[in-house]
C-alpha cells in the first residue's frame, strides 16, 4: 500500500511548508515517503496527482455572460421602469411599455457586453507559454509540465528558474531566489538547505525553502516538492482573495441613493395627482393615466443607458492610455480616489538595481543613469584637477566589478533595450562598468578565469583568479564592506599601495556608513598579487581597491507622477517588504513624504491594535517590512477613516489588499496572475504615471456623469411641473404631454444630447481640485439650486406655449367634446387640442436641446468655452432636433403623437420662448458662483 493510500485526507498527508521549514532532512524525506537521490517512483506520482489533482491555482470563477445581463437589473432606477413599463402594459399602452422595456434591456445589454470585454482583455494578458519543471523520478531524470508535480517529487534548480512549488532545499551551490513579488524584497535572498530553525522565521528569512513562482536568481539546488497548488504560499493567499467582498462603488452608490430618492419622489406625487383627481370627481382610468404620465416624466429613462455607455466610453479611452479597467463602475471610482497606496518594488521603483555612488581612496563619484541601460557617466563629485590621478582607481575596481560576476547583460529588440540573466546585483555592477568606458566583453575574453571561490552566506565574499598585469596571478574578490575590509592589509590609492591603518579603515568604514544611511547596498572591491596561480590564501591579506553603493531607482515617472497627485489633494503612501531604511530613502527622493509624515514597520503593526492603526495611519506615508496581512490592515484603517484608497502592486503579496481596496492596480508586465485577478484595474506599460492619467480621466468623466444628471433632471422636473401644475389646474384629463411624448423626449431627444455631453473635454484644473468625499452627493446644493431654476424656467416656457396653443388652435381635438373657442379655464371633460399639444411638445424639445449648452460646465458660461466647440454635441442637438420634426411634420406619426404641422408664425413664438430656459442656466451660474467665490475670499 503506498503512503497516499493510506491516509484519509489527502492534504493531511503532507507536511505543510511550515513543517518542512522546522523538520529535520533525514525525517522529512520520510514524511514525504521519496528519496533524496532517486525522488518518487512514477506510479506513486500518479496515484498522488489524482489525489491532491494539479499544481495550479484555483482561477476565479467566472461570471456567465448570463449571470452578467442579470445584475444589470439589479439597479434601483431600472426596476422602477420595469414596474412603470408592466403597468402601461396593463392599462393597455402596448406602445409605452414595449419602449421602455426596450431601453431597459439596451441597458443591461451595453452593461454586460463591456465587463465581457474587459475580462476577455484580462485574458489576453496571460502568458500562453507552459512552466517546466526538471525532477528526478525513479532515478531518471526527466522534464515535465509544472502542474503534475506531486509532494514529495525532487527537483532541480538552476539560475534562471522559476520555482514550480514550494520545496524544502536538501542541496544549495551558492542559491539565490529574487522573491520581491511574495516579500518585497528588492534584493535576491540567499538560501541554505542546511539551515534550521528553533521556531519558526517570517516568510522571508526560511532559507531552506524556495516558493512557487519565484525566480532563481543565481547558483543552483535540489529539494522535494512539499506543498503544490493551493497549499503553496501562493495558494493561501489566493484563497485569503474569495473571504474579501467586492463592495459597492461610490458612483453605485449615489445612483442608487438618487434612483431611490426618484422613486419616491414619484410615487408620491402620483399618489397626490390620483387623490385630488378622486376628491375633484375624476373617474379612475383618466385619473390613473394622468399618473401614469407623471411617473414616466419623473424617471430619466435614459440615465442608466447614457451613464452605462459614458463609462464604456470611459473604458475604451482608458484600454488607449495602457489602463485596462475590468469592471464598468470602477471607471468612475478612479476619479474619487483621495489616497494611492503603492508597492515600492516594481510600482514605484524599476526593480533594476543601479550603482549610483563609487568610493575610492577618500574621494566619492556618482554613476548617472537608471536600470540596466548604458546610458550614464562616472562623475567625481570634487576638483577637476584631482579626477585623471584618480581614474586608474576606478579602472582597477570596475575590472574587478567584470571580472568576479557571473551576470550577463544582453541587448535586445530593434530599440536595443538591456535585459540581464543573473544576480541584479552583479547586473548592476556591470552596468556601471560600461559607463566607466570599460568593456565587459573585452575584459573576460583578454583574462579568462582560471580559479574561482564562489560565495558563500559564511564569508560573504566571492573570488576568482586570472592573470593581470603581463601574466600575474590576482585573485580579485568582492563582498560584504565589513568582512573584505577586515581581510585587506594594504589600500590602493593615487600615490600607489599603501599599508591600510586604523585611521584609514575607519575612514572606509564611515564612508560605508554613509552610504548605508542613504539606504544603499554597499559592496567592497579587493584585490591580491600571487606568486604562483594556486591562489593560496586568496582572501587574506588583500588590497583595498574601494566600495560601490546601489539601490534600486525610482521609476523617472514616478515623481512627477506623485507631485501631480499632491496638487490633486491626493495622498500617496508607500507599503513595502523591504527594509525601513531603503523605504524612507526612495520615498525622500520622490518627495512622497510630508514633512510631519512618519516611517511605520511591520514589527510596530504587529504590537499595534486596529485603533492604534487608524490614529497613526493619518500621519504616515511609509510602511516597511510589511507583510501581506499588515497591507489589508492598512487598507481597512485608511477606508475606515473616510478614504476612498487606491491599492497599485504586482507582486503576490499586494493580492488581498488590491482586491480589499476601493480600486485595486495591478501591473500587467510584471504583474503575477494572482495579482492581476485580484485588482480591478491592470497597467499593461507598468508605470506609475498612467495611475494619474487614470484618475484624471476618472474625475472627468464623474464630472460628466454630474453634467448628464443635471441636464436630465432638470428636463424631468421641468416636465413634472408642466403635468403636476396644469392637471391641477385644469384637471387630470387636461394634461399638456401625452405618455409618448414624454418617452420621446426622455428616451430620444434627451438621450443623444445627454450622450455627446458625456464626451466633454477636460475643464481646466480638473487635477488642481480636491477630490470628492466618500460621502459626496451627485445632487449636491449647486446642482439643485440649478435644477429648482431651470425647472421653473421649462414649466413657464412650456406652460405659455401650451395655452398659446390653445389660443390658435382650439378646435383640433385629440378626443373629449368640442371645443369652439379659447377660453382661459376649458370646459369640464374637455381635451386640449392637438396644436396645444404640438406647442407644448416642440416647446419642450427646443428648451432642452438649448438647455444642453448651458449644461455643458457647471461654474463657466457657454461662451468661455465656445458656444459650438463640442462637436458631438451639435451633432446630437441636429439629430435630436431632426427626429422632432420628423414626428411634427411626418403624417403616418401625428395619430401617435397627437402633432399637427406647425407653420412659420408658430415657430417664431415658439422660438422666442425657449431662450429662457438656457438664459436662465446662464445667469444662475454667474450670479451663484460669484457669490460663492466672494464667500470663500472672504
Amino acid at each position: 500500500m503506498t503512503h497516499a493510500e493510506d491516509l484519509s485526507g489527502p492534504k493531511a498527508a503532507y507536511p505543510s511548508g511550515e513543517t518542512a521549514c522546522l523538520t529535520p532532512l533525514d525525517q522529512l524525506e520520510d514524511l514525504l515517503d521519496s528519496d533524496l537521490h532517486s525522488g518518487l517512483e512514477s506510479p506513486e506520482a500518479q496515484i498522488r496527482l489524482d489525489l491532491l489533482g494539479p499544481n495550479e491555482l484555483e482561477g476565479e470563477k467566472k461570471t456567465s455572460l448570463a449571470l452578467k445581463l442579470f445584475n444589470q437589473f439589479k439597479d434601483f432606477l431600472i426596476l422602477i421602469l420595469i414596474a412603470a413599463a408592466a403597468i402601461s402594459a396593463a392599462l393597455g399602452e402596448t406602445i409605452d411599455a414595449l419602449i421602455i422595456f426596450a431601453v431597459v434591456l439596451i441597458n443591461a445589454v451595453l452593461g454586460a457586453i463591456q465587463e465581457n470585454q474587459a475580462e476577455k482583455a484580462l485574458d489576453a494578458l496571460k502568458k500562453m507559454t507552459a512552466v517546466y519543471a526538471r525532477i528526478i523520478r525513479g532515478g531518471e531524470t526527466l522534464q515535465i509540465p509544472s502542474s503534475r508535480l506531486v509532494p514529495g517529487d525532487l527537483v532541480q534548480l538552476e539560475a534562471g528558474d522559476v520555482v514550480p512549488a514550494d520545496i524544502r532545499l536538501f542541496e544549495s551551490v551558492n542559491l539565490k531566489a529574487n522573491e520581491s513579488a511574495l516579500t518585497g524584497e528588492s534584493v535576491p535572498v540567499d538560501k541554505d538547505a542546511y539551515a534550521l530553525f528553533a521556531e519558526l522565521p517570517d516568510l522571508g528569512d526560511r532559507q531552506n525553502m524556495v516558493f512557487s513562482g519565484m525566480e532563481i536568481t543565481y547558483g543552483r539546488g535540489a529539494g522535494l516538492v512539499v506543498s503544490t497548488g493551493q497549499e503553496t504560499e501562493i495558494g493561501r493567499i489566493a484563497d485569503r482573495l474569495k473571504q474579501i467582498e467586492t463592495e459597492m462603488t461610490p458612483l453605485q452608490v449615489n445612483l442608487n441613493r438618487l434612483g431611490k430618492v426618484i422613486g419616491l419622489f414619484c410615487l408620491l406625487i402620483c399618489a397626490v395627482i390620483f387623490g385630488v383627481g378622486l376628491l375633484q370627481g375624476g373617474k379612475p382610468l383618466p385619473l390613473f393615466m394622468a399618473a401614469i404620465s407623471l411617473a414616466v416624466a419623473a424617471i430619466p429613462e435614459g440615465l442608466p443607458a447614457v451613464v452605462t455607455i459614458l463609462l464604456a466610453l470611459g473604458m475604451k479611452r482608458m484600454a488607449r492610455e495602457n489602463a485596462i479597467v475590468k469592471r464598468l463602475l470602477a471607471v468612475e471610482t478612479l476619479g474619487s480616489v483621495n489616497t494611492i497606496c503603492s508597492d515600492k518594488t516594481g510600482t514605484l521603483t524599476q526593480n533594476e538595481m543601479t550603482v549610483t555612488r563609487l568610493y575610492a581612496d577618500q574621494a566619492c563619484f556618482s554613476v548617472t543613469g537608471a536600470g540596466y541601460s548604458r546610458q550614464g557617466e562616472i562623475r567625481f563629485m570634487g576638483d577637476e584637477e584631482e579626477e585623471d590621478t584618480l581614474q586608474p582607481l576606478v579602472e582597477r575596481m570596475l575590472t574587478i566589478g567584470a571580472l568576479c560576476n557571473d551576470a550577463v547583460l544582453v541587448e535586445s529588440g530593434p530599440d536595443g533595450a538591456t535585459s540581464m540573466i543573473g544576480d541584479p546585483t552583479e547586473g548592476a555592477i556591470l552596468t556601471a562598468v560600461a559607463k566607466g568606458g570599460l568593456s565587459v566583453s573585452h575584459l573576460r575574453s583578454s583574462y579568462p578565469l582560471i580559479w574561482e571561490k564562489p560565495f558563500d552566506s559564511g564569508r560573504k565574499m566571492m573570488s576568482v583568479g586570472c592573470l593581470l598585469d603581463n601574466g600575474r596571478p590576482y585573485s580579485l574578490t568582492k563582498g560584504a564592506p565589513d568582512n573584505v575590509l577586515l581581510a585587506c592589509d594594504h589600500e590602493m590609492t593615487v600615490s600607489g599601495i599603501i599599508p591600510m591603518t586604523d585611521e584609514r579603515r575607519r575612514l572606509i568604514l564611515e564612508q560605508n556608513s554613509a552610504f548605508a544611511r542613504q539606504a544603499l547596498r554597499v559592496l567592497a572591491f579587493a584585490f591580491k598579487i600571487h606568486q604562483s596561480d594556486s591562489f593560496e590564501k586568496a582572501e587574506e591579506a588583500m588590497v583595498f581597491s574601494g566600495l560601490m553603493g546601489m539601490i534600486d531607482p525610482p521609476r523617472p515617472e514616478a515623481k512627477e507622477a506623485i507631485e501631480v497627485c499632491h496638487r490633486a489633494g491626493i495622498d500617496v503612501v508607500m507599503i513595502t517588504g523591504d527594509h525601513e531604511e531603503t523605504a524612507a530613502a526612495i520615498a525622500n527622493e520622490l518627495q512622497l513624504r510630508g514633512p510631519e509624515d512618519g516611517v511605520l514597520t511591520g514589527r510596530q503593526l504587529e504590537v499595534m491594535d486596529d485603533q492604534e492603526l487608524f490614529e497613526k495611519s493619518e500621519s504616515t506615508s511609509v510602511y516597511a517590512r510589511v507583510s501581506p496581512e499588515h497591507k489589508v490592515r492598512i487598507v481597512e484603517a485608511l477606508k475606515r477613516a473616510g478614504r476612498i484608497v487606491s491599492m497599485t502592486g504586482d507582486g503576490v503579496n499586494d493580492a488581498p489588499a488590491l482586491k480589499r481596496a476601493d480600486i485595486g492596480v495591478a501591473m500587467g508586465i510584471t504583474g503575477t496572475e494572482v495579482a492581476k485577478g485580484a485588482a480591478d484595474m491592470i497597467l499593461t506599460d507598468d508605470n506609475f504615471g498612467t495611475i494619474v492619467k487614470a484618475v484624471e480621466e476618472g474625475r472627468v468623466i464623474y464630472a460628466n456623469i454630474r453634467k448628464v444628471v443635471g441636464f436630465l433632471l432638470s428636463c424631468n422636473v421641468g416636465e413634472i411641473l408642466v403635468i403636476f401644475l396644469t392637471t391641477m389646474l385644469f384637471g387630470p384629463a387636461y394634461a399638456p404631454l401625452i405618455p409618448v411624448q414624454l418617452l420621446w423626449l426622455n428616451l430620444v431627444t434627451d438621450s443623444f444630447p445627454a450622450l455627446a455631453l458625456g464626451r466633454e473635454q477636460s475643464e481646466q484644473g480638473v487635477m488642481l481640485r480636491p477630490p470628492r468625499g466618500r460621502n459626496e452627493k451627485i445632487l449636491n446644493r449647486p446642482m439643485l439650486w440649478s435644477i429648482v431654476f431651470q425647472s421653473i424656467a421649462i414649466f413657464l416656457t412650456v406652460f405659455a406655449a401650451f395655452n398659446l396653443g390653445r389660443y390658435f388652435y382650439p378646435d383640433l381635438l385629440a378626443g373629449g367634446r368640442l371645443a369652439t373657442h379659447f377660453t382661459l379655464m376649458p370646459q369640464a371633460g374637455a381635451s386640449p387640442s392637438w396644436g396645444a399639444h404640438t406647442y407644448a411638445f416642440v416647446a419642450l424639445v427646443l428648451s432642452e436641446l438649448l438647455r444642453v449648452y448651458s449644461a455643458r460646465s457647471e461654474r463657466l458660461t457657454v461662451f468661455k468655452q465656445g458656444l459650438f466647440s463640442n462637436k458631438s454635441l451639435n451633432r446630437a442637438v441636429l439629430l435630436s432636433l431632426a427626429l422632432t420634426l420628423a414626428v411634427v411634420y411626418i403624417p403616418l406619426l401625428d395619430r401617435y403623437f397627437r402633432t399637427i404641422p406647425l407653420v412659420l408664425r408658430d415657430w417664431g413664438i415658439i422660438l422666442l420662448l425657449v431662450l429662457a430656459p438656457f438664459i436662465s442656466g446662464e445667469l444662475f451660474k454667474v450670479f451663484y458662483f460669484r457669490r460663492e467665490d466672494s464667500r470663500s475670499d472672504t
